[in-house]
């Protein structure tokens, strides 16, 4: 049995957990972080993948959340940059002053709409007057300011010009894959505790369970994670299980109210290249006919659209994206880019998570605060902290905050953080994005693979690429990819990748390829075999349950 004063235990793999591992390993705790299921395989895969202010939050006066937000935001294009960009981001408007008393009402606080009043969309003045405080709050000289023009001006996108008489630009970030920045996470604090002599703990496919002061932390009866189970008297427990809270808490016999009253939140891709196109590189954001904001935006050669934000009382882990989502998603879109018409079969894959937000009372979902907090309860005479809502851009001040907490229960205070620490793979990154082929076509040159594999690794894992590359001893790559076989043994290995799914959804980001297939996730297979993670006989039947699971869950089909 692990014991030990300083030993702290994180339930949950998703983006908080990991950053808070990192934050307390920062400070010289040792850390076990466990995970039912695999790392980011929650909200954090399912999310709109951007790092942004909150324009929104705006009308619902959360002006401390927009400045906080703003401030992550900035931090992490500068310590991420291998994860994080910027993004121009397109606001189309059909009146002048629509929506005005509205965005007057939730900003005061109304919770439901005053009757007699007629919803209106958001006007171009509505959306100006917000952009200016936004501008103002982020205080960055060097960041692009907002702008406001005609929609048949040029430099516009192509939207529905006979609806949209005024486009607003301005820019927030989008991170591609924040399963890979969870990762990162992990390899940080993975590499601080080395350093420290710390332990420091990454179970997946496992399930902690209590008793008394003890902790047993076991393997699920499907799992093909590696070990057996053991045990850990933790000083202080986090549980950071996302959309699973009050589950977890059950499960810990820690007597509670629930906390979570998440809601569902569905996307979908599709490669369509008009939609490209009439995009460019840059996304919109737009309001469907029911207010809800639903963004267009490019991503790693697809487009991303999304999201719905409905209530959800189901277990998450049975969270799908429904028909009618989809056709919500759809007709939202083909409403303001007409000349760019998808159809149901454009949609390439989709996905839905629960957003692990709190249990308020609120007109409509949207309304939902998207501020984190901690909650303190007792386990067996355990201090436990249970993380609450947030949001992806906010989850390193949130382990900040959780981290000081932790470091005041164990008698410590915080001697470092994370405000200025580079996140593995931003070392020595390029500033100029424009000269990255360049610097892809350099070290082809100098590991010997091609430019394209070494993008491909790149966009993975930042700068670390070409020390994974030169170091490989084979060359070969995966089927119908660009990506080599030596990096997948790297992941399975050293970033915690046991499946078919954590390599396809969550290690080698293969779902968002235009192109998957069967032999693609056979080679996948066998060298999980190499691995010691699946037996020979059963490459044949993961290659079936995933291509299966690829269907069922995403509705991505696998040639």
């Amino acid at each position: 049995m692990k014991t030990g004063s300083q030993m702290v235990l994180i339930l949950g793999a998703g983006i908080n957990g990991c950053a808070l591992a990192r934050e307390l390993a920062i400070n010289g705790v040792s850390v076990w972080v466990v995970d039912q299921a695999d790392i980011a395989s929650g909200a954090t895969s399912g999310s709109s993948r951007l790092v942004h202010g909150g324009l929104r939050y705006l009308e619902y006066g959360e002006l401390d959340l927009v400045k906080e937000s703003l401030a992550e935001r900035e931090r992490l294009l500068r310590l991420s940059p291998q994860f994080v960009r910027p993004l121009r981001l397109w606001i189309p408007s059909a009146s002048r002053f629509g929506g005005a008393v509205g965005a007057i009402g939730r900003f005061f606080g109304w919770r439901f709409w005053p009757s007699g009043v007629p919803k209106a969309g958001r006007g171009v003045a509505l959306v100006r007057a917000g952009l200016a405080f936004y501008d103002a709050y982020a205080r960055d000289p060097h960041w692009p300011k907002s702008r406001c023009m005609r929609s048949a001006a040029a430099g516009t996108l192509p939207v529905d010009r006979d609806k949209y008489r005024w486009l607003c630009s301005y820019y927030d970030a989008q991170v591609t894959f924040p399963e890979r920045l969870a990762v990162a996470l992990l390899d940080d604090a993975r590499q601080l505790s080395r350093q420290q002599g710390l332990d420091f703990r990454v179970f997946t496919y496992y399930k902690a369970v209590r008793e008394g002061n003890t902790v047993q932390v076991t393997p699920l009866a499907s799992a093909s994670a590696d070990g057996g189970s053991c045990s850990i008297q933790p000083a202080v427990i986090i549980n950071a299980s996302g959309a699973w809270i009050d589950e977890t808490l059950e499960r810990l016999h820690v007597p509670s109210p629930f906390l979570i009253g998440g809601t569902k939140g569905s996307h979908f891709f599709t490669f369509n290249p008009r939609l490209r196109d009439a995009l460019g590189g840059q996304g919109l954001y737009v309001e469907a006919r029911d207010g809800r904001p639903i963004f267009v935006l490019p991503l790693a050669g697809a487009i991303l659209i999304g999201t719905t934000d409905e209530p959800f009382g189901g277990p998450p882990e049975t969270v799908l994206a429904t028909d009618s989502e989809l056709e919500y998603l759809l007709e939202s879109v083909n409403a303001v880019l007409p000349g760019a018409r998808l159809e149901r079969n454009d949609i390439a894959f989709h996905y839905s998570a629960v957003r692990p937000l709190p249990r308020v009372t609120a007109a409509t979902p949207a309304a939902i605060t998207r501020r984190h907090l901690l909650v303190k309860n007792e386990a067996g005479g355990i201090p436990l902290y249970s993380v609450v809502g947030g949001k992806l851009t906010t989850m390193r001040s949130l382990a900040e905050i959780a981290a000081t907490k932790v470091l005041a229960h164990l008698g410590r205070s915080a001697t470092a953080n994370s405000r200025e620490r580079l996140i593995p793979g931003a070392e020595g990154y390029p500033s100029d994005e424009g000269s990255l082929e360049a610097v892809w076509q350099a070290i082809a040159g100098r590991v010997g693979f091609s430019a394209s594999t070494v993008a491909a690794v790149w966009q993975l894992c930042g700068t670390r690429a070409e020390e994974y590359l030169g170091s490989a001893d084979d060359r070969s790559l995966v089927p119908d990819t660009a990506l080599p076989c030596s990096f997948v043994r790297l992941s399975i290995e050293h970033e915690w990748a046991h499946t078919l799914a954590d390599l396809v959804e969550r290690r080698l980001m293969l779902l968002y390829d235009q192109r998957l297939t069967t032999g693609c996730l056979r080679r996948l297979a066998e060298l999980l075999v190499d691995a010691g993670h699946l037996s020979a006989d059963r490459i044949e039947p993961a290659v079936n349950c995933q291509i299966e699971r690829l269907w069922t869950r995403y509705g991505r089909r696998v040639e």
